[in-house]
């Protein structure tokens, strides 16, 4: 069997699950100290340590039921900290006036080299511009006037930064290609090929961004890793890339704007997702086991396999989910679009689907009475 334990580090409480065990190996006897849970069965003896930033209060537990399909829920009490090394974003990372490496984060392939950046700001929402009209009792200065980065400088979106790449000995060009494609003219003259905008790494083709005008670059931030220069670069699993950098994404944006709701959206304009930040503050641990109903999927992809007697602890957050891939809620997905609570996150197409489908294998592995909330699929983002 095994074990599942959901922890709200602000409330100091959590939900301990004992996976159902397999058939002829009940009855069990469970016992919990703050440090060891011990599940004794017909056929084996375990003790599960759990780590040593998490303290169980035995004294406690409440809410003690055996739920079908699940297994044993029971609720305590219980002192959690953990200060785990997050992966960097890039509004934390960096610094005006220091030199930068820029890496496709999927295979590690060197796109810009030495590039020194002199001003490191912050872009505005989206809406900026209609705020300056509503505040402005002159005619805005800024109407139609695209805010581009100087030559050197840096501007960094919720999902995009931008870069102006004019300088030639900043960027060695045949590591940044552009993709061509062939649009027929309004005439519906022969076709004749044009460079699309979109940047694709050479060695790998992930799309990691594309031009814009007076050579001004958007780079996503779930395509590239930037580091100090003279730093080695440090693969990351592409899915718990993705996962810290949106999670981390939704936490700010929920703090620093106030907005827990979410569309995914992919450049091409299509909405893929649907999310609703319900927890910031989540710590997750895990046990295997040895049981025959463990998903192949974990909720800790890319860490190293757990041993039956070992436990697994991740910083996440939890989210509610609607895809929106083949027509599916479309009516709802038109209504937030045009909610101003609602929040767009614009990403590659193709790590939208990628997203999608790390909340769906994070469902499928949840206890099944957890992996709905009213019509909403629930889904953890591991930090």
């Amino acid at each position: 069997m095994d074990v599942f334990l959901e922890i709200r580090k602000r409330l100091q409480s959590a939900l301990l699950i004992i996976r159902e065990p397999k058939q002829g190996s009940l009855p069990m006897d469970v016992s919990i100290t703050p440090s060891v849970l011990k599940i004794k069965t017909l056929e084996q003896c375990r003790e599960i340590n759990f780590p040593p930033e998490v303290r169980l209060v035995p004294s406690s537990l409440r809410g003690l039921q055996n739920v079908s399909g699940d297994g044993i829920h029971m609720r305590l009490l219980v002192q959690a900290d953990l200060n785990k090394k997050l992966v960097s974003t890039l509004n934390q990372s960096l610094q005006a006036l220091k030199s930068y490496v820029f890496y496709c984060q999927s295979c590690g392939e060197i796109i810009i080299k030495e590039r020194k950046l002199l001003r490191v700001l912050p872009l505005p929402s989206g809406n900026w511009n209609a705020l300056v009209d509503e505040w402005c009792c002159h005619p805005n200065p800024f109407a139609n006037k695209p805010l581009n980065p100087g030559e050197n400088d840096c501007f960094i979106g919720d999902t995009h930064l931008l870069v102006n790449l004019r300088s030639d000995s900043c960027v060695p060009g045949p590591e940044i290609a552009q993709a061509e494609t062939h649009q027929p003219s309004e005439s519906h003259s022969e076709s004749k090929p044009k460079a699309n905008t979109r940047i694709i790494c050479k060695r790998c083709k992930a799309m990691l961004g594309e031009t814009g005008s007076s050579g001004t670059t958007k780079f996503y931030i779930t395509e590239i890793i930037i580091q100090p220069s003279g730093r080695d670069f440090d693969m990351i699993p592409r899915s718990q890339f993705v996962q810290s950098v949106i999670a981390q994404c939704l936490v700010e944006l929920s703090s620093t704007r106030s907005t827990f709701r979410f569309t995914v959206q992919g450049q091409d304009g299509k909405t893929y997702i649907l999310v609703w930040l319900l927890n910031s503050d989540s710590l997750l641990i895990e046990s295997p086991g040895n049981s025959e109903s463990i998903q192949a999927f974990s909720l800790f992809e890319g860490t190293e396999r757990l041993d039956s007697n070992s436990t697994g602890i991740w910083n996440a957050v939890k989210v509610l989910y609607h895809p929106c891939i083949k027509n599916r809620n479309n009516e709802l997905a038109s209504s937030w679009e045009n909610d101003i609570g609602v929040h767009s996150l614009v990403l590659p197409s193709q790590t939208c689907l990628e997203l999608l489908l790390i909340l769906s294998r994070s469902n499928d592995s949840l206890p099944p009475s957890l992996q709905y909330m009213n019509s909403f699929q629930v889904a953890f983002l591991k930090m």
